[in-house]
């Protein structure tokens, strides 16, 4: 429960009820007292109060007549009445009006803890369904701005359920790129969220300053023409994503709609073959290493826009394409990269399109990057797979990491780091282990002796191959020779 408020005239019950609210258990943000029924109805105009306690018999306005008043306001909260004997006649006529509960004095600490459970119940319950039809509400109003989305009969319902309690003046529609958090409301505009590709404000003319000054004040932002109705909710919101696209074109900090200003701005034609063609080409050549011919196009591009002599769908059209193909041709690489992908392909989520540029300038280069390390790693597979090969073909000669790297014309360095990276074994390792694998096949399917399959797998001497032996199968030869015979 966040707020409380104590109506009642006699100090020394208001403190001992408010005492007793404060030790029944139930959390309470704030709580409020006042002497009179007038103080209270004006606390009452001026914030949300969840629950009230009041006295029937006050100066100035009693409870019934506080009672009465507060039917007038948008939010009234939840009433216990706190009676005399003599008073009961009238705590009856206030529950007929509304009033949850009443309290006889003197004010028993038991009842009033019952009471507040049971209130703090239907606090909890009464928010609950007002997120829930506020939820609803503003997914309806969002569906209206995007009309084309929506069937007649759909459109005609959402508009009928709305006109009484939409605003009530000449208003206007900003598209940005500023969130609120929860989709909360502000005193001086409705919040939408997200609307296709922006954030929506619906903001009282009378309030937009206060919207630019206090919500929007680092935000580059678009607004529609001064409207009235809620069925010209759609055309103001297309009139405020088009400002919005000249704000983010044009770094503007506030763009308000012009018809004759923006006809740029409406490019609904989308790509010729010729342009898909082009993009497709660029896509290979970010793939092949020329990455600034990729960054060349898509700096064009955009000064076309900038300068008006493109449009912003188009521009949309040419970097959605792009995207989506970078994404067919390179998805094996891109398996850490798609969650940036989805950022990009949104780019009025940033304030400017050269802020957008940069962005997806910086990516193009992490990507190229990218692909330059998987291609690297692909060429070091390629060159330890031929490595392999050659150690296979002359594992019983002199051989060393030097010999082998130069075989493959691979700096020494880095063929240590990429044979172990492949293999999971050191070179050494890996040596030994090739040479004691070729000797077992010798000592089970030949009588050769052991000095001699020692030569003949590499080793310099005999001692050494018998104890690298031992080490590695854990028996000598002639024992591991004698325990394989029947292979023979």
């Amino acid at each position: 429960m966040k707020t409380l408020l104590i109506v009642e005239d006699e100090k020394l019950i208001r403190q001992g009820v408010k005492n007793m609210i404060q030790r029944s258990g139930v959390p309470i943000e704030v709580i409020i007292e006042c002497n009179n029924g007038e103080a209270a109805l004006e606390i009452l105009k001026e914030q949300k109060i969840d629950v009230m306690f009041t006295d029937i018999r006050m100066p100035k306005m009693d409870g019934i007549q506080l009672v009465q008043a507060m039917k007038e306001l948008p939010y009234q909260p939840l009433t216990v009445v706190i009676s005399g004997y003599d008073d009961f006649s009238y705590a009856v006529e206030m529950l007929r009006m509304g009033v949850k509960e009443y309290i006889l004095k003197p004010v028993d600490r038991n009842q009033i803890n019952s009471i507040m459970e049971k209130l703090e119940e239907e606090v909890t319950k009464k928010k609950e369904e007002e997120l829930t039809r506020k939820t609803i509400s503003l997914q309806q109003l969002r569906y209206l701005c995007m009309e084309n989305q929506l069937e007649e009969k759909e459109r005609a319902l959402i508009e009928g359920e709305f006109r009484k309690e939409f605003v009530k003046g000449p208003y206007e529609v900003c598209c940005c790129n500023c969130t609120l958090e929860g989709e909360e409301q502000t005193s001086t505009c409705i919040y939408l969220g997200t609307v296709d590709k922006f954030q929506v404000f619906i903001v009282e003319c009378e309030n937009k300053g206060f919207l630019l000054q206090k919500e929007l004040k680092n935000s580059f932002v678009g607004f529609s023409e001064s409207v009235e109705g809620i069925d010209m909710l759609p055309k103001a919101y297309k009139q405020a994503a088009a400002a919005r696209k000249q704000a983010f074109a044009t770094a503007t900090r506030v763009v308000d709609y012009d018809s004759q200003k923006m006809t740029h701005l409406h490019g609904l034609e989308g790509l010729s073959e010729e342009q898909e063609r082009e993009i497709d080409t660029l896509v290979t050549k970010l793939g092949s290493g020329h990455v600034e011919d990729v960054e060349k196009q898509l700096e064009d591009w955009i000064v076309a826009v900038i300068d008006q002599k493109q449009s912003m769908e188009l521009l949309e059209n040419w970097i959605s394409c792009f995207l989506q193909l970078v994404v067919k041709k390179y998805e094996k690489v891109l398996k850490v990269e798609k969650e940036d992908l989805l950022e990009l392909e949104n780019m009025y989520q940033y304030q400017t399109l050269s802020e957008y540029a940069k962005t997806l300038s910086a990516w193009i280069a992490k990507f190229h990057d990218l692909i330059s390390e998987e291609f690297d790693d692909y060429k070091n597979k390629k060159k330890i797979q031929q490595a392999l090969v050659f150690m296979q073909e002359n594992y019983q000669k002199d051989l060393n990491m030097a010999v082998v790297s130069n075989s493959i014309s691979m700096n020494y360095s880095l063929f240590s780091y990429a044979f172990k990276q492949y293999t999971g074994k050191n070179f050494v390792t890996y040596l030994k282990e090739l040479r004691i694998e070729e000797a077992k096949k010798l000592l089970r399917t030949t009588d050769l002796k052991v000095i001699d399959i020692s030569a003949q797998v590499g080793f310099e001497n005999e001692k050494h191959f018998m104890k690298t032996f031992k080490a590695i199968c854990g028996v000598s030869p002639t024992e591991y020779r004698k325990a394989n015979q029947t292979l023979l």
